[in-house]
């Protein structure tokens, strides 16, 4: 049986799904069949005269030189990989097969579009990536820069943040920025005109655009002082609720992101989102183990452990320290004639109180009932001790406002010191104790240092016999 020829007709490149594209010597397209414009988004008018490189994504050029040279060196190519950006901005990941033609002095390559399998296969990684980065991180610090790197192989992520919201205090903090012209903002309310917070408080993904701030809600602006050329955040769904946002930014104009990035990007987020909730659940539970749960101040074993630590601490650097422990006067009647839930407000706002009166380096406990510790570092006279003690004194003395109810107190407080008294934690806690009482035996409301004899006086006596 005969088989009849076959001529192909001329624009049969053109029909070709993948691109063929022809280049010379000196690096520039000569032809360029129609199939390029699918896939890169120019016109082969746009393309034919200009170089081959400018058109590769940055960070490939180098080995896309390089793998030019071994093609024109007799070198046939074949499944070779790179990015290119499209006229949209967009990046593109092309796999390639070339040769040389040295009688044309041009070389011949066949490009096929392999995105979309890129994607996927990027994705995968990142699940995994991802499920490694939450269970071997330290905290979310580690995560969230983990995560970041992830992202930043997925899209272009140079400027990223994490926003995480805490209902309970209804604020919007910035625990992980990373941004060219901006610091991280300072916490703020969910009803701030931030962008992120309206990705959070709607639960929807926000895509803001370069075109006449398409996308963009009226009254809200950006997280950082610098508008973006294009910004995406979307949010952090998690069992309770909206959690926070994921955003990245760019500045570069043409640059920007699509509705596929915003599936990628929704995509990490309902990976990270279990994650970080569980993070925040093991913070929590760390926490609660060393706070008191009605004033969120440190219990009585986490005093204990900065007591000890303070006092190894001024032994080494030959300091003082002092210890005030402190008893609310007329508490119970509070408790009685008030209630147990106005008690607990009044010892609410006694710690807030105390804290106000000492430095970040000082600490505040609760060790049980109307009984608070205070531990003050490096006092270098025992008088600053006593007009810290007096500071306090005046403040827990001034008139509490507690439901509408004024509600009037004050404090016994003892004063016990390091050196004089001891350098065993256990003792000082008890002579301080010990002077509390002694405070309130004399009528309250007043401080008094421990009566315990001075150890300098007997080491002094113990250094001349």
């Amino acid at each position: 049986m005969k088989t009849n020829s076959y001529a192909p007709p001329s624009n049969v490149m053109d029909l070709l799904l993948d691109a063929v594209c022809v280049v010379d010597a000196r690096g520039y397209f000569v032809f360029v069949s129609a199939a390029c414009e699918r896939i890169f988004g120019y016109t082969p008018e746009e393309m034919i005269g200009r170089p081959m490189i400018d058109f590769v994504f940055h960070g490939d050029r180098t080995r896309t030189l390089q793998a030019a040279d071994e093609v024109v060196d007799g070198q046939p190519l074949l499944h070779f990989e790179n990015r290119y950006v499209r006229k949209d901005g967009q990046v593109v990941h092309v796999m390639w097969s070339a040769r040389w033609s040295e009688a044309d002095q041009v070389r011949v390559a066949v490009a096929r579009d392999i995105t979309e399998r890129k994607r996927a296969d990027s994705l995968q990684a990142a699940l995994y990536a991802i499920s490694d980065a939450a269970h071997s991180a330290e905290d979310l610090g580690a995560m969230f820069q983990h995560i970041h790197q992830i992202i930043g192989e997925l899209l272009p992520a140079v400027n990223f943040f994490v926003a995480l919201y805490d209902k309970t205090k209804d604020e919007l903090t910035f625990p992980y920025h990373v941004d060219e012209y901006g610091q991280a903002p300072a916490p703020q309310k969910l009803d701030s005109a931030a962008m992120s917070a309206e990705v959070i408080r709607t639960g929807q993904a926000l895509l803001v655009t370069p075109d006449a701030g398409e996308g963009l809600p009226g009254t809200c602006r950006p997280d950082v002082g610098r508008n973006s050329s294009n910004w995406l955040g979307v949010p952090l769904h998690a069992k309770k609720g909206v959690i926070g946002a994921l955003v990245v930014q760019s500045y570069r104009a043409g640059m920007r992101y699509t509705k596929k990035d915003i599936e990628l990007l929704q995509f990490v987020a309902a990976q990270i989102a279990p994650a970080i909730e569980r993070k925040q659940m093991e913070v929590w539970l760390q926490h609660i183990a060393h706070h008191d749960p009605l004033t969120d101040l440190p219990n009585r074993e986490l005093f204990h452990d900065r007591l000890q630590a303070a006092l190894l601490l001024a032994e080494r650097n030959q300091t003082r320290l002092a210890l005030l422990y402190l008893d609310l006067d007329k508490f119970k009647q509070v408790n009685d004639t008030l209630g147990h839930p106005v008690g607990d407000l009044l010892l609410q706002e006694a710690a807030r109180r105390l804290r106000q009166c000492v430095r970040e380096s000082d600490t505040v406990g609760r060790v049980g009932g109307d009984e608070f510790l205070v531990l003050l570092n490096g006092i270098p006279l025992r008088e600053h001790a006593l007009s810290i003690a007096e500071k306090i004194r005046l403040a827990l003395d001034r008139p509490f406002d507690l439901a509408g109810r004024p509600v009037h107190i004050s404090p016994s407080i003892g004063v016990a010191l390091y050196p004089e008294h001891s350098d065993d934690f256990k003792q000082l806690i008890r002579y301080a104790d010990e002077a509390m009482y002694d405070a309130k035996k004399n009528g309250g409301n007043r401080s008094q240092i421990s009566a315990r004899p001075s150890m300098l006086k007997k080491q002094k006596y113990q250094n001349t016999a």
